[in-house]
């Protein structure tokens, strides 16, 4: 029987609240090694969640499901050469990532929109840091939601010098379209890592959220960030004098997620994105985010 439209918010109510007494570490540690298991039934799993998640194995590079040799391997799978062209000049920003736009604007004030009627702050995001959060107080966000059935490695929306990292502890909680418009504050409470970048058009933040069962988030760099046993910020920082000069070009791979979760883009003022982008829209890696000349 079908979900009627009162009940639907009820249940996303409860799973919502459920989850402030789930042990979210201890079940996303499970889903990591899970996933990483060399199982017998690995192919049929592979086979069953395309269908169900409709995902095209013609769009990857290795689209037979038998060539994955763990369910994981298969959930960060490559894409095949051309599948996702670059719209735009070179200066132009674009998506990181396939998924659906779930929010995307300009930050007032310091204040981002996570859903209606609930808000959090670029500080809070960020792990506290003053200096840097007030470089995109009135900047632009794009908050954009990867489910499970999407492409799941993050892209460079515009070429960019990697200034920093910072790794910020805390819950899992899901960050889908639901719980994110129960959950106070969700984005600033999950462990995230903070990715920055110096680009042409000033600094660029680039926050990878984690979520319950994302059992890990990897960057090109560093390579697995998370999970961690750390619940302290910890910061890492890229600087040339140092020999540590990391340089990505615009729509070069620059992480991944190992399950579904969420990216938030955000600038300096004066980048602004495309109105024409609305809240629900679907988005690929490379369409171009700002509007066009």
């Amino acid at each position: 029987m079908a979900t009627t439209s009162s009940a639907r918010p009820l249940k996303s109510r409860l799973w919502a609240w459920t989850q402030l007494f789930l042990p979210h570490h201890l079940i996303s540690g499970l889903v990591f090694r899970v996933t990483r298991w060399r199982a017998p039934w690995t192919t049929w799993l592979v086979r069953r969640f395309a269908r169900t998640f409709g995902v095209d194995l013609n769009e990857a590079a290795e689209m037979d499901p038998a060539a994955y040799s763990t369910f994981n391997a298969f959930f960060t799978r490559a894409l095949a050469e051309g599948a996702r062209p670059l719209e735009g000049d070179e200066g132009s920003w674009i998506s990181p990532v396939d998924g659906r736009i779930s929010q995307i604007g300009h930050v007032q004030s310091g204040n981002l929109l996570q859903a209606k009627g609930r808000d959090y702050t670029v500080l809070e995001l960020l792990g506290g840091d003053e200096e840097l959060a007030a470089q995109f107080a009135d900047g632009s966000f794009a908050t954009l939601y990867l489910s499970p059935g999407d492409y799941h490695r993050v892209h460079m929306p515009v070429t960019g010098q990697l200034r920093e990292m910072v790794h910020v502890p805390g819950r899992l909680f899901s960050v889908n379209t639901g719980t994110v418009a129960e959950v106070p504050r969700l984005f600033a409470r999950n462990e995230r890592v903070v990715c920055l970048f110096d680009t042409a058009d000033g600094p660029m933040a680039m926050v990878l959220v984690g979520a319950i069962n994302v059992s890990a988030i990897e960057t090109v760099w560093a390579g697995l960030v998370t999970p961690s046993p750390q619940r302290q910020i910890g910061r890492w920082r890229y600087a040339e004098e140092q020999g540590l000069s990391i340089r990505l070009a615009r729509g070069a791979e620059m992480g991944r997620f190992n399950m579904g979760s969420t990216v938030i883009l955000l600038t300096r003022p004066g980048v602004d994105f495309d109105p024409a982008w609305q809240p629900e829209m679907p988005v690929r890696v490379g369409q171009r985010l700002q509007a066009g000349d």
